[in-house]
């Protein structure tokens, strides 16, 4: 394609679609209802999550994410703030897929599967064998896959699967902008897995994608979570949800939702967005959470590309004092997203948010921790099109204890990365301009 011809098409695109329409309401100052919890036995009293957030509380920095956040959270989540979770962090494929492999030759009753990607290279061979050895044992196995995100693996793929007895689904065949970009993996209704992770070899060592930019041979850098215990089931109504709207045989619901231990003293919610609300869940509490910061932030993203609500509240937390850092890709497997991304680094630059380029691995990760104490793990990129067109999907663990842990992984991130700068970035190449400028045009769709 000429240099021509893609700047008519981007012109055209722009003339089209030029704004993001306002798709959350203002957070506001404040949320007046008090903060909620649930455990493994339902509902806690108003006193016992008093007790409990305010244990969370005294063990962290001064932030509003308490008092001001959580409560507006709560309201527009329509998912419960739970105790009594186990959360593993999760800082790679290898460990992530591990973690998944030992829990799925562990289950007894069922695996749902909910993925953007799943290729059929060695790791994909490694979960049909996996799945395969539970369906000899009885277990049923139901598979959701995004048809745009696995358009390059083979029906014959799928086909093996389903022959084994394994339910397998297309999701959304029709429409290629409505895609279900998250990543679950629920065992026996006990256990969950969400994050970034796709099923994919991208994830070993010297591994490669190519794409529409340059060939990427460095490891892939993710972040995962398992979950254990009565947040589960969160993300087990969100798997049967899509599941049925998809057209899916039903399912059983026998042991889905068994009745549940609390196994550790995690505090988290289940979070997801769609393009079929009125506006993207995971949008609306990320901008409020970086509203309410008071000392920091700390976000790690594969793709980004903000729109201008993202920006502003970035820029004015960094403005108010807040530590706003960026750890982003120095390399990419898209050209358009890469370049359309960077054409926000000016303003955030000048505006006091400080930007790290990841050096050593394709970034793949989306993460977050505001203030130390609310981090979230997910499959939502910060770009346009995870907030419109996307199923998305993220865990909120609140309490500093997580955090440290988050904040411990950032540092390393930041430590294997590149500082930009302001002067740096206003001396790039007149070519690196011209390519943000033609990028940005397409951000809607990106």
């Amino acid at each position: 394609m000429t240099f021509k011809t893609l700047l008519t098409l981007s012109l055209v695109a722009a003339a089209g679609c030029s704004t993001l329409p306002d798709i959350a309401p203002d957070p506001g100052p404040s949320a007046s209802a008090p903060v909620r919890l649930e455990g493994a036995r339902g509902p806690l009293s108003p006193q016992q999550s008093k007790a409990v957030l305010g244990r969370l509380e005294s063990r962290g920095e001064q932030t509003s994410i308490f008092d001001r956040h959580l409560a507006l959270e709560g309201e527009i989540a329509g998912s419960p703030l739970v105790v009594g979770n186990k959360v593993t962090l999760l800082k790679d494929g290898p460990a992530t897929y591990a973690s998944m492999f030992a829990a799925i030759a562990g289950a007894r009753d069922h695996v749902h599967m909910e993925t953007y990607i799943i290729e059929d290279d060695e790791i994909g061979e490694k979960f049909t064998a996996a799945f395969l050895a539970i369906r000899a044992k009885g277990v049923r196995v139901s598979l959701i896959y995004d048809a745009v995100g696995s358009l390059g693996t083979p029906g014959s793929f799928f086909k093996r699967l389903a022959e084994a007895g394994v339910e397998v689904l297309s999701f959304n065949t029709v429409n290629p902008n409505h895609r279900d970009h998250r990543k679950i993996l629920i065992v026996d209704g006990a256990t969950a897995f969400v994050g970034g992770v796709n099923i994919s070899s991208v994830y070993s060592a010297g591994s490669s994608r190519k794409s529409s930019g340059d060939a990427v041979d460095q490891r892939w850098r993710d972040t995962h979570l398992r979950i254990e215990g009565p947040v589960v089931a969160e993300f087990q109504k969100l798997f049967l949800a899509t599941w049925e709207k998809q057209g899916g045989a039903p399912l059983s619901a026998r042991v889905a939702f068994p009745r549940q231990a609390s196994p550790g003293r995690e505090v988290v919610r289940a979070i997801a967005s769609s393009p079929d609300d009125s506006y993207s869940l995971v949008y609306v509490t990320l901008l409020s959470a970086i509203g309410s910061a008071e000392t920091g932030v700390y976000l790690t993203n594969a793709y980004f590309v903000p729109d201008p609500q993202l920006m502003k509240a970035l820029m004015d937390a960094a403005r108010r004092g807040v530590d706003v850092k960026l750890v982003l890709p120095a390399k990419t497997d898209s050209w358009m997203v890469f370049h359309a991304g960077r054409a926000s680094f000016d303003e955030l630059l000048a505006a006091g948010v400080k930007i790290y380029a990841r050096r050593d691995a394709m970034l793949h990760a989306k993460t977050a921790v505001v203030d130390g104490v609310w981090s979230t793990v997910g499959s939502s990129n910060l770009d346009w099109r995870s907030f419109l067109h996307n199923e998305e999907v993220m865990a909120i663990v609140v309490g500093q204890e997580f955090g440290d842990q988050m904040q411990a992984m950032f540092a390393a991130d930041v430590a294997a990365s590149e500082a930009i700068t302001l002067e740096a970035w206003r001396a790039r190449p007149m070519g690196d301009r011209m390519s943000e400028l033609m990028a940005q045009l397409w951000r809607y769709w990106l």
